[in-house]
């Protein structure tokens, strides 16, 4: 490795899973220099491939892939009902929309009108693979100029008023900032000194492939008995929970010892002849006490944990991600509000314990219990009414995700809706550059002089569009989320307030 006083890094990102690498193509997007150090000498693991490895993509996740042109190779790769290792769910006729604590809810109860500030678009819902989304994401860094480096785990990072140093067992490296996407077991957010505090486990969980003497012992489907919880689809995957306070998480499992598990939870005398692959996790729940200290900040995993239970960890990570490259990266280039990279912290630390609290709350419903029986019994009521499906669904996909950026217009601090102008231009394909976007649908040339004055931060798009929800012009930051909306004839004075509280002060010098 380098020594510190060969290269100077903007950024130096520990951690190559997902968070990581879309964290590293942000901010190569943006200009900004970038090392990633990975622990793990090589990518590859069977846990991120099918079927352990699934994982729903959310909407703001889908959005902001499109958002990048990172969708379409995704999608490619994406996991289709027919693929042999896909879950159970997805082999059933009703389309699943996702689940809480199990409780399925369908494409066909959930009724899009209730919300009203979004527009039907291109993408819907799409399952990967971790193995196929960490591969988009290297192939985009590699390109993007990202140096990847594996088999260098972090071990210690004093910092200074202007950099930090990072020390691994085959050297050093220093960069201005350092990001932890290192995982749950963060040595980033351990030697930074940031609290992490939540709530004890009360359940190991169980993802097991395996050979069973007579795979027909198990009914396939999601199961809850008086011990636990488990899934089965034939002929050996199981996912299993038992309710034993975490004691057996972090120990490797072993056949026997899953086969006794097992028997306990389904209460049947099911045998295993062969244990092909096992993993344990728990619904310990955990965030940091803030997601920067000094020049280190926290992202991913590094910075909240949780169960799995909905697949919403990857896109809690990703959004992180999508939240703090741009801010990051305003901040090195020296054009930043002061205040700007706080609000990274300030808009994601609240969607994490949010997401923190609907995973408690599943898990409270899983509970081996009289009480939780009869709780699931009315929820399953409530999920399969059209409001109730309506309501999951906006809450498991993302789309109630609304930042409060201190204006009261519907519109401002969610996503930018998928406008479609006269060319068929969408805003996604508008964002693709990184930089934030003045939408002028009235075409105002006061509007576009203003944009003159934030070149290379803002780009200024005139030009009418379908259904605009009555407005006249928006300004969106490059995450895509709406920053300043106008109904009227525009107030410049507001206009210009807007895009100083996001890119910084104008260009002085060009004012036209």
């Amino acid at each position: 490795m380098q020594s510190p006083d060969t290269a100077l890094y903007d950024v130096i990102i520990a951690g190559a899973g997902p968070v990581g690498l879309f964290l590293a193509c942000e901010l190569r997007l943006a200009g900004s220099s970038v090392l990633v150090l990975e622990k793990a000498p090589e990518p590859h693991s069977p846990l991120k491939g099918l079927p352990f490895g699934l994982r729903g993509l959310s909407v703001p996740t889908i959005e902001s892939l499109d958002r990048r042109d990172l969708l379409n190779e995704l999608t490619r790769r994406a996991v289709g009902r027919d693929t042999p290792a896909a879950a159970h769910w997805m082999q059933q006729q009703r389309r699943p929309g996702g689940h809480f604590a199990g409780i399925q809810f369908f494409h066909d109860q959930i009724d899009s009108t209730r919300w009203p500030y979004r527009l039907p678009g291109p993408i819907g819902s799409i399952a990967a693979d971790m193995a196929s989304i960490e591969a988009v994401l290297a192939i985009r860094a590699e390109t993007l100029g990202v140096e990847i480096r594996r088999g260098c785990g972090v071990q210690s990072l004093p910092q200074s008023d202007d950099s930090v140093t990072v020390e691994t067992a085959d050297g050093m490296a220093r960069g201005r900032w350092l990001v932890g996407c290192d995982g749950g077991r963060s040595t980033v957010r351990k030697a930074a000194g940031i609290g992490f505090v939540g709530t004890d486990p009360e359940f190991t969980g169980y993802s097991v492939q395996a050979e069973l003497a007579d795979p027909a012992a198990l009914e396939p489907g999601r199961h809850y008995t008086a011990s636990g919880m488990y899934t089965y689809a034939a002929p050996g995957t199981i996912a299993m929970v038992d309710f034993d306070g975490g004691m057996a998480h972090r120990t490797e499992p072993k056949r026997d010892q899953i086969e006794v598990v097992l028997r306990k939870v389904s209460g049947l005398d099911v045998t295993l002849t062969s244990l092909l692959l096992a993993t344990t996790w728990t619904d310990r729940a955990c965030q940091a006490t803030g997601y920067r200290k000094g020049r280190v900040l926290l992202a991913g995993d590094a910075a909240h944990i949780h169960s799995p239970l909905g697949g919403q960890g990857l896109n809690l990570g990703l959004g992180d991600a999508m939240n703090l490259g741009w801010k990051l990266a305003a901040t090195i280039r020296g054009d930043a509000p002061a205040d700007l990279l706080d609000t990274f912290s300030a808009e994601r630390h609240p969607v994490g314990a949010q997401i923190l609290d609907w995973s408690r709350a599943q898990v409270a419903l899983m509970r081996p219990s009289r009480s939780s029986r009869a709780l699931e019994a009315i929820i399953r009521d409530l999920i399969d009414t059209r409001d109730g499906a309506t309501y999951f669904a906006e809450r498991v996909w993302g789309i109630s995700l609304r930042y409060d950026l201190g204006d009261t217009h519907p519109l401002v601090g969610r996503s930018v809706p998928e406008f479609t102008f006269a060319d068929g231009t969408r805003p996604a394909e508008l964002l693709r550059t990184g930089q934030g976007l003045l939408l002028d649908f009235d075409v105002r040339p006061s509007l576009k002089a203003l944009a003159r004055r934030w070149t290379g931060r803002i780009n200024y798009v005139a030009g009418d569009a379908g259904n605009r929800f009555g407005v006249t012009a928006l300004l969106v930051r490059p995450d895509g989320i709406v920053a300043w909306v106008s109904e009227q004839a525009p107030h410049l004075d507001d206009a210009a307030r807007a895009a100083m509280r996001w890119f910084g002060a104008p260009e002085a010098s060009d004012c036209r």
